[in-house]
């Protein structure tokens, strides 16, 4: 009797142990859910910033998403993680990741000519003997510049951008094209040196249209959005549901005012809608090798071609301390090389989409307003405070 005494008494001590420990453990979490809260409503008041939305993916799974502020001030709809915007320079990666499938196809290489692929010639009049590779275009170094102000005049506002891709190129790299200008090249040797080009990018969508013989548009939808059920996805205005789309904004003194939506014509380089949900599944097929919720949408070792640092110590562009700086296919390092992924910038718009090098822990960040660089510092405390917010989430899950 004794000995069901005692065991009886340690069952019921342990199972009260347990129970206080899980209480302590909800404490604590929903202490730490207030304290981001606080933070990120906070900086989004001193910033100005209207609306923003952010996921955590820890060990390739979304564990945290939220939204904050407004998608449209005017009519009080909140900025949700459903929200649809275009998201910037992070299209980039939806561009990186079709070449890789066009690759896969055997439709093109990364170290061909691109020369045999177009219907132009594109030719640095400084090195005209001096091939362009796919690799170069997509690691930025081809050579090719953005020639301002005529880049900032391919934002179409109001609509889709009216000027076809290839009629653009075409007039932008033949000599005799209305856009044509040996300024629309650097002095620099294909690979030599590294200057990050939108319109070189946009290069690289259209081979991928010419070879494929589908818009990029239609084949990342095709091979990229649908797969992965990214229903509130695509490149142009037309594709998207409006009414789920924000409201742009730019923040001019003590004013803020919307920004009329626009389209690209260079679209491959910074075109995508997307919300931070549907971003999230794609951003974890990368970082779990190719793969998403069972379905694979990418070969592994394509996968690490496109996320491997490409610049080495024997074979990297004379501006790149390897320290600081390095590549992948359309991907990018950041924060002297801890994190990678990419970012954008455009009117209205500033995100994020970034991991740990060992692809633990990713954080994406949308926000709807332009930011000019106090609060873009601003910007960079969120991103921070929700990147430290995951590992403790984290160490709460016990992920390892």
């Amino acid at each position: 009797m004794k000995s069901l005494v005692i065991i009886a008494f340690f069952l019921l001590n342990t199972g009260y142990s347990q129970q206080v420990k899980f209480q302590e453990a909800s404490k604590t979490g929903q202490k730490a859910t207030d304290s981001i809260d606080s933070f990120i409503e906070k900086k989004r008041n001193e910033s100005g910033m209207v609306g923003l939305a952010a996921a955590i993916i820890i060990n390739k799974k979304l564990v945290w998403t939220k939204g904050y502020g407004y998608a449209d001030m005017e009519n009080k709809i909140p900025f949700t993680p459903n929200t649809i915007m275009n998201i910037g320079s992070i299209s980039k990666t939806i561009t990186g990741a079709s070449l890789m499938q066009a690759i896969e196809e055997k439709k093109i290489a990364l170290d061909e000519d691109i020369n045999n692929y177009l219907p132009f010639k594109v030719v640095n009049p400084y090195f005209p003997k001096e091939r362009i590779t796919l690799r170069n275009l997509s690691t930025h170094t081809s050579g090719i510049v953005d020639q301002y102000p005529l880049y900032s005049k391919t934002y179409h506002y109001g609509s889709d951008s009216p000027e076809p891709l290839g009629e653009f190129l075409k007039n932008y790299f033949e000599p005799n094209g209305k856009y044509y200008s040996k300024d629309n090249f650097l002095k620099q040797k294909p690979g030599s040196y590294r200057e990050y080009s939108n319109i070189a990018t946009g290069l690289a969508g259209y081979i991928i249209e010419i070879t494929t013989g589908q818009k990029l548009n239609t084949y990342s939808k095709q091979h990229i959005f649908k797969p992965l059920k990214m229903d509130d996805t695509g490149w142009f205005l037309s594709e998207i549901k409006l009414a789920n789309h924000s409201t742009l904004y730019e923040k001019q003194g003590a004013i803020t005012k919307p920004i009329q939506l626009y389209g690209l014509t260079t679209y491959p380089d910074g075109g995508v809608r997307t919300s931070v949900t549907d971003l999230s599944k794609f951003f974890i097929c990368l970082l779990n090798d190719g793969e998403y919720d069972g379905t694979r949408i990418l070969e592994k070792k394509s996968v690490d071609e496109m996320l491997k640092f490409q610049f080495t110590a024997l074979n990297k562009p004379g501006n790149v301390n390897l320290e600081e700086l390095n590549s992948g296919i359309f991907w990018a390092t950041k924060r002297n090389l801890t994190r990678i992924g990419h970012g954008g910038t455009d009117p209205g718009v500033k995100t994020i989409m970034l991991s740990d090098t060992s692809k633990e822990i990713g954080v994406i960040l949308f926000t709807n307003t332009s930011l000019n660089e106090e609060a873009t510092n601003k910007f960079g405390d969120i991103y921070n405070e929700l990147y430290s917010y995951a590992f403790k989430l984290k160490s709460q899950t016990g992920s390892h």
